[in-house]
């Protein structure tokens, strides 16, 4: 049980940080193996690669409530202690099924337990923020990514066919190939939006809490951040299909794909920023 006693946050830290520091060490014993595997999927896939910057936005979080958080009452509920066992229990069963989703999600859950358990609801309340947008450095099963990234391929290719049709040009669509009368492109999965959809919806939740305090505007720019990624993945295809027609595949290609795709991030942010401008125009934020 965590030491009793009606503390504040910064108290607690202060006078037990022995029992924190062990703990962080028992953490690390425990999330060895998780923890390091994670990080490489951050670095060779570059669906996650937003992940490095999740801890540090959650930091961010933190030291920005702080001056409120560190003179928080601590209040331990035991209701927190089932909470860490079931992230811990998540963690066990992914190394017996070597399901590294569950194993990675673990430890957003016994983190939450924690806090919980040794800090109580209060606490909590301020730190859920910060511990929530952990999730976002956690990968999602190959099994669900690939559900979302389909349908989004098949409509962004059915959408972008429709525009290029619209623009004079013969094309044909089966599923996610795009026939012209002279190449084939694929609508692959880092066109389906898919990829800069998890890193803009990231963002958008960081954004949207440093930028707005109203819960509306929060939402409205959350939930913004999926028609965005899926229109302008949409407008890079349509530009990609143009520039096949007129110069070939090798011109939708290489060097091109690649600053095609920061391109459209950018044009992405641009649009989630501006959004958020006027919104912040639109009445009190």
């Amino acid at each position: 049980m965590p030491p009793e006693g009606k503390l504040s946050l910064q108290e607690e830290l202060r006078q037990h940080r022995w029992y924190w520091l062990a703990l962080l060490l028992l953490l690390g014993i425990a999330y060895r193996s998780v923890i390091p595997g994670m990080v490489a999927d951050w670095n060779n896939d570059p669906n996650y690669s937003h992940g490095f910057l999740v801890p540090l936005v959650g930091a961010f979080f933190i030291w920005q409530r702080w001056p409120d958080l560190k003179n928080t009452p601590v209040r331990p509920q035991i209701g927190g202690l089932l909470v860490a066992v079931a992230g811990l229990a998540l963690l066990v069963m992914g190394y017996a099924g070597t399901e590294y989703f569950s194993m990675r999600i673990s430890l957003v859950v016994v983190l939450t337990g924690i806090v919980l358990f040794w800090c109580g609801g209060q606490v909590f309340k301020k730190l859920a923020l910060p511990l929530g947008f952990l999730a976002f450095m956690v990968p999602l099963p190959y099994i669900v990514y690939d559900s979302i990234a389909f349908p989004l391929k098949l409509m962004v290719a059915r959408f972008s066919v429709l525009s290029l049709k619209a623009l004079g040009i013969v094309v044909v669509r089966e599923g996610n190939i795009i026939h012209f009368p002279q190449t084939v492109l694929e609508v692959a999965d880092a066109c389906s939006g898919l990829r800069s959809l998890m890193s803009l919806l990231a963002l958008a939740v960081a954004y949207a809490f440093v930028a707005h305090s109203s819960t509306l505007k929060r939402w409205i720019i959350i939930l913004s951040a999926i028609p965005i990624a899926v229109v302008t993945n949409m407008f890079r295809v349509i530009v990609t299909g143009v520039l096949a027609q007129h110069y070939g595949a090798a011109a939708a290609e290489g060097f091109f794909h690649e600053f095609a795709g920061l391109a459209v991030f950018a044009v992405a942010m641009l649009l989630l920023f501006a959004l958020g401008f006027l919104l912040r125009r639109w009445g009190n934020s």
